[in-house]
């Protein structure tokens, strides 16, 4: 069985089955005859299981657990069961001081911000965990190295165009073949570098499992 028809039967992403693979939660033959990974029924039922362990939650070391039999699927909720009455209890104190600061009809400048982070720190040394919208915030991030690529390889593929273009329109006014060539080798070098950094960029992004594999 291929990988397209696991990703079919599965329901996961082609890139959360090597990534699988990669943590070691499913290890599918190698055929013989040309060493590529060979899929059957069994993968496909591993896949399904991982698939409802994610979507409850599990982290993968809790899954890698049970699959190596150290502990049971019963001794993993219970396990995880403390972490989400935990996120559970986190999320009604979170919803408790915003339903607090709701009441303030006031404008943020004059937020006591000294106050509450004070007592933001007091909770949390009492075992509160606050979401941390800054973690979401930093995927806006990779979208200006995205913009700039893009930015960078049309200028460069433009400029390489306009000197061939002047070249074609008037050779005798034109820098001699050999300067029009070693320009139009410095921008693609210059191109080639900016889509180099933005690939070794997209690739340790891509190292993790996708955002929404818990949610298939």
């Amino acid at each position: 069985m291929k990988i397209n028809e696991v990703e079919a039967r599965a329901g996961i992403t082609k890139k959360n089955i090597r990534f699988y693979e990669e943590q070691g939660l499913l290890n599918p033959r190698r055929n013989p005859e040309n060493g590529y990974r060979d899929y059957g029924e069994e993968e496909v039922q591993i896949l399904r299981r991982i698939r409802v362990l994610r979507k409850l939650g599990l982290p993968i070391e809790e899954i890698r657990r049970m699959q190596s039999g150290a502990q049971t699927v019963g001794d993993g909720m219970r396990r995880h069961l403390i972490t989400l009455e935990r996120e559970k209890r986190n999320t009604e104190q979170s919803i408790a001081l915003c339903r607090e600061l709701q009441g303030q009809e006031i404008q943020v400048s004059e937020l006591d911000a000294e106050a509450l982070l004070a007592r933001m720190e007091e909770m949390e040394r009492s075992g509160t965990t606050f979401h941390n919208q800054q973690n979401r915030d930093v995927r806006v991030r990779y979208i200006a190295p995205v913009i700039v690529t893009v930015v960078m390889v049309a200028l460069m593929a433009g400029l390489s165009a306009l000197l061939l273009w002047a070249y074609q329109v008037s050779p005798e006014d034109a820098p001699p073949v050999w300067f029009l060539w070693i320009m139009i080798g410095l921008f693609a070098a210059i191109g080639g570098g900016v889509l180099l950094a933005l690939l070794q960029r997209v690739q340790e992004i891509a190292k993790g499992e996708i955002d929404d594999a818990r949610n298939y």
